[in-house]
């Protein structure tokens, strides 16, 4: 059973079948998104491929005929990702099930049960791939819950319209706070940008691999010991592209340290400095979405699932795909390979 039909569970499914197992027979891939697409289905209006993280194709992609290298830079990215996504699946005939919302996998007995609304199928082995996307998380700050205005995440951010004519607070480092901002600068009519720690920006205009590489070292460092994942961005800094240069020279993109509090409406600083907000932007990511793990009782102490080699050191008939240093469109794919291969060499062990 695999879980999740984004970047990393289609990259699983495409190398289960090249080693011989039929979609829909032998696995089953559910996903819980109206279409296709994976996560960037719901993803905000404005967002072009040319502005996010570059996205790698899927494996076998070119045999579909698709690139996104060559991709239409005009539309929003959530169409041209759930587009190529839906010819990708068709081609492959990877017989997804959807909308299926996977709500607790559990044992009974020695069998692995997935359940999901009234139906529950009864499988071997699980290959999480459900991402991060449906646990958005919100640092808490004091007055949180009384502020008057709205708390928007980056799920529920739709585009710049929503805010017109308003005071807005972004909360963030990392590129989806930046591109928020530059949306945002002249539609809100008033702009604050916070964030924890001070942005580095790259001076080459793109992101230095040394760099890239230490941070995903440092991702499965955590993930073996079963720790709460470090973020990326703080491991890999912001690329100073032409479009972010020109928003610091106009003075936009200057951070201010992170507030203190929260008030009815607005935030504080401790030093008594005060800004009204009618809505505060929380671009401060996710947190692997892991609830329906639950019942196997796979996380550790220190807050995270211990993951070797892509399954978990509790259950190895657990298999995480999109997890940890996985989690970039490169390391999804270079996982699917390797996954699919021990997925095999357990179910031959099983056998």
């Amino acid at each position: 059973m695999v879980i999740g039909a984004g970047q990393a569970g289609l990259s699983v499914s495409f190398y289960l079948q090249r080693l011989g197992l039929e979609p829909g027979t032998d696995f089953v891939v559910l996903d819980r998104g109206p279409s296709t697409g994976g996560a960037w289905q719901l993803r905000w209006d404005a967002l072009r491929i040319g502005s996010a993280h570059r996205i790698n194709d899927l494996p076998g992609m070119d045999a579909v005929g698709l690139s996104f290298e060559n991709a239409d830079r005009t539309l929003p990215a959530k169409d041209v990702v759930a587009d190529y996504y839906r010819q990708y699946e068709e081609h492959y005939n990877l017989q997804v099930r959807r909308p299926v919302d996977v709500k607790r996998v559990f044992n009974r007995g020695t069998e692995l049960v997935v359940g999901f609304g009234h139906e529950e199928l009864t499988t071997e082995i699980v290959v999480n791939a459900t991402g991060t996307w449906g646990s958005p998380f919100v640092p808490w700050y004091p007055g949180l819950n009384d502020f008057r205005g709205r708390h928007v995440h980056t799920t529920d951010y739709r585009s710049a319209a929503q805010f017109a004519g308003q005071s807005v607070v972004v909360v963030g480092g990392g590129t989806s706070a930046i591109g928020f901002l530059l949306e945002l600068e002249n539609v809100a009519s008033e702009l604050t940008w916070v964030t924890r720690r001070r942005i580095e920006y790259l001076d080459d205009g793109e992101l230095n691999m040394e760099d890239g590489k230490a941070a995903v070292a440092k991702q499965d460092e955590a993930a073996r010991a079963g720790r709460a994942l470090p973020s990326i961005v703080s491991g890999t800094g912001i690329p100073r592209t032409r479009r972010i240069q020109s928003g610091i020279d106009r003075g936009l993109l200057v951070a201010r340290p992170m507030f203190s509090s929260i008030e009815p409406d607005g935030v504080r600083w401790d030093d008594g400095t005060f800004r009204k907000a009618d809505a505060i932007v929380w671009s401060t990511g996710f947190r692997p979405e892991l609830r329906h793990l639950s019942p196997l009782k796979l996380r550790e102490k220190e807050g995270g699932v211990s993951v070797g080699n892509g399954s978990a050191w509790k259950d190895p008939r657990i298999f995480f795909a999109g997890y940890g240093p996985q989690a970039s469109t490169i390391g999804a794919n270079r996982a699917g390979r390797q996954i699919a291969r021990q997925v095999i060499a357990t179910l031959s062990n099983i056998g």
